[in-house]
């Protein structure tokens, strides 16, 4: 008779046990016309580095639900794949190669593009992995990666319809410029600092009654010189004879 362990050892059991649902094509969802379908495209984790808690919560609780729903009887799918995050991973790419002694710029386009590529194999493989490795039954036969040609087609695609629909256009606008990048960044990819500044009071002498003026308060006093007008409390006695 075998004898119990004393102490559960998963990893044996689960890799044993995920290879058989993959070989098995469990999560593979076929084009069933008899059946309802249901489909969860999966948030593309940024291959930045590797998963942490909130992957694993919010990948789990997707998980829940597709194979709730194939008990149900539907055609569920779950497509999984990975996102190239842009600046993001290009971030990341530029400080593991300063490590090693190499700069972005001596590498030229060609050679840093080869080191982002290398980049998302080691990363992008290492996501999935973690990924099996909580059970996740993702159809793996329809895994992407948001720089695959069919995903960029569409979204060039996406992109020339907006703009000759007139919802993508050319604009003079502010705009968060990084002068290391040399191009501009999401606000998704701005960390604010606060930082204790100096409250400036100042003061615009008013037109026609010297000696008297009217004094403001600005973290910013270089911007006085594009100063046009001065807006004040309308309810401000000190003021009335003044607005307009």
């Amino acid at each position: 008779m075998k004898e119990l362990a004393k102490t559960y050892d998963p990893k044996g059991l689960e890799d044993r046990l995920y290879k058989k649902w993959e070989e098995n094509g469990y999560f593979h969802a076929e084009v069933d016309r008899s059946k309802k379908p249901f489909t969860i495209v999966m948030p593309p984790p940024n291959i930045t580095g590797q998963l942490h808690m909130g992957h694993a919560l919010d990948n789990t609780m997707q998980d829940i639900l597709i194979r709730y729903k194939r008990m149900q009887g539907y055609s569920a799918l779950w497509q999984p794949g990975t996102d190239h995050a842009a600046i993001a991973t290009e971030v990341k790419v530029i400080e593991h190669l300063k490590k090693q002694g190499i700069e972005k710029d001596d590498l030229g386009r060609e050679g840093f593009l080869e080191k982002c590529w290398d980049w998302k194999e080691e990363y992008g493989t290492r996501i999935i992995n973690q990924l099996k490795k909580m059970g996740s039954s993702a159809d793996w036969e329809r895994e992407r990666f948001t720089m695959d040609e069919g995903c960029s087609k569409a979204v060039e695609e996406v992109f020339v319809k907006l703009y000759n629909e007139g919802y993508i256009y050319k604009g003079n606008r502010i705009i968060n410029w990084c002068p290391v990048c040399q191009t501009s960044i999401s606000d998704a990819e701005v960390e604010h600092e606060e930082q204790a500044g100096h409250f400036w009071h100042m003061k615009y002498e008013i037109v026609g009654e010297p000696g008297r003026f009217v004094t403001f308060a600005t973290t910013r006093p270089e911007t006085m010189l594009g100063d046009t007008a001065v807006a004040v409390n309308p309810k401000d006695e000190r003021y009335q004879d003044i607005i307009g």
